[in-house]
């Protein structure tokens, strides 16, 4: 029988509104597009060239993209037709310019030759790892970092716990909860997959326990399956759980050093959606050519689609029934994390775990009077409303002198501010000008 953790909470944090309207929607294929756009740089990291040009035939799952550096990852054509050329697109996460590849489809949807291997089991570690790179694997639960990489530890860094990530503390988005309940045998082989590359001594499936059906399915599965060395580590509900710092703390007891990252602690953790994407490529030699999206806020029907990379933002939103009259705002992402999106033609990448539509009315910034709210829920013990007051004032040194490279930019500060002040947003401008710096410009 599965192995069930008590469960554990978190002192730092906040409580918010879940609104998981789409976690009763069960997995739907969105229509396939007449035209995808495929950005060239879906992950942290070196962008791919373009290995087709203008007026070439391509299937699905053919390799479209690639980089000769470390830290990239492959991509794909996610339709079968011609590329009909190429144009630029703005990456959220950075404000960068991007070239993407326009593919126009010939409407039948043909795949390249998958070439499963005939027994996984006995793949080499090297074997493994390149099938991930060459499937295009990165991180799907938000940051987009090259998955084979993870899995790569330098020498020295010893892993000794793989943790499965299915917290999805972020209000509204539902697309790993529905991922478990009707993915979860795949979800569990590549974590297996996972488990054999990195040999670690424990293996922890972490779930917030509003998601009850999701930790009892998970747990039935793995007594099935047999995977008696994975344990279930139910946590309770709360704003940044999911979090890989709040994670390995609430789990394990370990704090990961300022600076530092989950390999120093002797940890790896991996998104529920990544997992089912290793078994793809691993079991079934399939390329990533689409993932969930949740579709949700102010659209008439909230949906979780499976959804092909290249897709537009407006078509999704427009298969579930349209926004309300009152919606005025687009998040890729969740309320807490994401990010406005200014051009609804912009595709759904890799990194799009969610599209939400609501309903915006900005707030007058105050003063700071000092309540100490934000400071007593940082998961990361930081101070926001100094680190706000020195990115306003442009004393960018003294915010690298506070540590504001630990802050994962949550929002837990801004939603609990009394004062309106937008704090995530300073800091994250004092972190870009760091950057700049930091790259002589």
């Amino acid at each position: 029988m599965a192995i069930r953790l008590r469960k554990k909470g978190s002192p730092y944090g906040v409580r918010v509104p879940e609104s998981k309207l789409s976690e009763k929607m069960p997995i739907e294929a969105a229509p396939l597009p007449e035209k995808v756009v495929i950005p060239l740089q879906q992950n942290i990291g070196a962008p791919c060239q373009a290995l087709v040009k203008k007026g070439d035939k391509v299937l699905t799952g053919q390799k479209i993209g690639d980089s000769d550096k470390f830290v990239s990852a492959p991509i794909h054509a996610t339709l079968s037709g011609e590329v009909s050329g190429t144009t630029t697109v703005v990456n959220p996460p950075t404000g960068a310019l991007v070239e993407a590849l326009v593919i126009t489809s010939d409407g039948e949807d043909k795949w390249t030759e998958l070439s499963p291997p005939r027994n996984p089991e006995k793949l080499s570690v090297k074997e493994t790892l390149e099938r991930i790179r060459e499937a295009g694997l990165v991180g799907l639960g938000g940051a987009a970092f090259p998955t084979h990489i993870k899995l790569s530890p330098p020498k020295g860094k010893e892993i000794d716990t793989v943790i499965l990530n299915g917290c999805e503390c972020e209000p509204y988005v539902t697309s790993d909860h529905r991922m478990m309940l009707e993915y979860g045998e795949p979800v569990l082989s590549g974590l297996k997959v996972i488990s054999r590359v990195l040999s670690p001594k424990a293996v922890y499936i972490a779930i917030e326990d509003n998601k009850e059906d999701a930790i009892d399915h998970m747990e039935k599965l793995v007594a099935k399956l047999g995977f008696t060395d994975f344990k279930i580590a139910p946590l309770k509900s709360k704003y940044p759980m999911g979090a890989e710092k709040t994670l390995i703390e609430m789990i394990l007891g370990r704090e990961v050093p300022i600076g530092g990252l989950p390999l120093d602690v002797g940890v790896v953790v991996h998104n529920v959606s990544t997992a089912k994407a290793v078994h793809d490529a691993v079991i079934e030699g399939k390329p990533l050519v689409e993932r969930v999206v949740t579709v949700t806020g102010a659209v008439k029907n909230p949906k979780n689609l499976m959804t092909r990379f290249g897709t537009s933002l407006k078509s999704l939103i427009d298969y579930c029934g349209g926004m309300d009259e009152r919606a005025n705002k687009v998040i890729l992402g969740g309320p807490m994390m994401g990010i406005a999106q200014f051009d609804l033609d912009f595709p759904a990448v890799k990194g799009t775990n969610s599209i939400l539509v609501t309903e915006s009315h900005p707030l007058r910034e105050q003063d700071c009077i000092s309540c100490g709210k934000c400071v007593e829920i940082c998961p990361m013990r930081l101070m926001p409303t100094l680190l706000a007051r020195y990115a306003k004032a442009g004393r960018y040194d003294d915010c690298q002198d506070n540590y504001i490279d630990d802050c994962f930019e949550c929002g837990a500060c801004t939603f609990t501010c009394p004062a309106n002040i937008p704090l995530v947003q300073y800091i994250k401008i004092a972190k870009k000008e760091l950057a700049k710096r930091k790259a002589g410009k």
